[in-house]
């Protein structure tokens, strides 16, 4: 999710009460995937998680839009639901690697490579690295790029799941559910004052992933 959901949220810690807020941020976000994994109806699930975040932009105080920006906010763009872009895919572990993932400012973030989720998409074998955050309590960072990025989604890649920030889709059986309608934006998409790792090259996809977070 965005805001406190990227690996740099402490960047907006600072003022008196920041800390409060960055909990209670995260223990909303924690609630709403609680909710979607819970949802029999993924569509359902997908609506109820717009209207949770758009609640939490609009109001929060740790949302990620800019002051100026939320007055005029009138809610997040996404491409229609798309119920062919929700994948079941096999983890299949991978000898960890220790990687500088860059961020949106100058520097990196440390990541350990663990796994390889393959999956099918438009009748199409994919494949995306998952990563371990290198920190104390650690979780599963899944960002991606795809051929919209530039267009008609942010450039430097959306997020699919980032487990320590409560970004958890969840899984059917012994697979890993990857639905790509919910796939949003990191933080510095909306204000640079946030510090948000990409996508590294190893998870750009060479397909258009018309779904999840959008730009206009």
């Amino acid at each position: 999710m965005a805001a406190s959901s990227d690996a740099a949220a402490a960047a907006a810690v600072g003022r008196p009460g920041d800390l409060l807020a960055l909990w209670d941020w995260r223990r909303r976000v924690f609630d709403l995937y609680r909710q979607v994994r819970g949802a029999s109806d993924p569509a359902e699930a997908w609506r109820r998680w717009r209207t949770g975040r758009d609640d939490l932009f609009a109001h929060h105080p740790q949302s990620p839009l800019p002051d100026r920006e939320r007055v005029s906010f009138r809610g997040i763009d996404y491409f229609d639901y798309d119920p062919s872009a929700r994948a079941l895919a096999t983890v299949v572990p991978v000898e960890p690697v220790t990687l500088d993932i860059a961020t949106s400012q100058d520097g990196a973030y440390r990541f350990t490579r663990f796994g390889k989720a393959t999956f099918e998409l438009d009748g199409q074998s994919l494949a995306l690295e998952l990563y371990w955050l290198d920190g104390y309590g650690g979780g599963m960072y899944l960002p991606f790029a795809d051929a919209t990025c530039g267009t008609t989604s942010f450039g430097g890649g959306r997020y699919l799941l980032d487990t320590v920030k409560g970004a958890d889709l969840g899984t059917e059986g012994d697979r890993l559910v990857l639905d790509f309608n919910f796939a949003y934006n990191p933080s510095c998409a909306y204000d640079p004052r946030w510090i948000c790792p990409l996508a590294p090259p190893a998870n750009r996809l060479p397909v258009a992933i018309r779904a999840g977070e959008r730009i206009e």
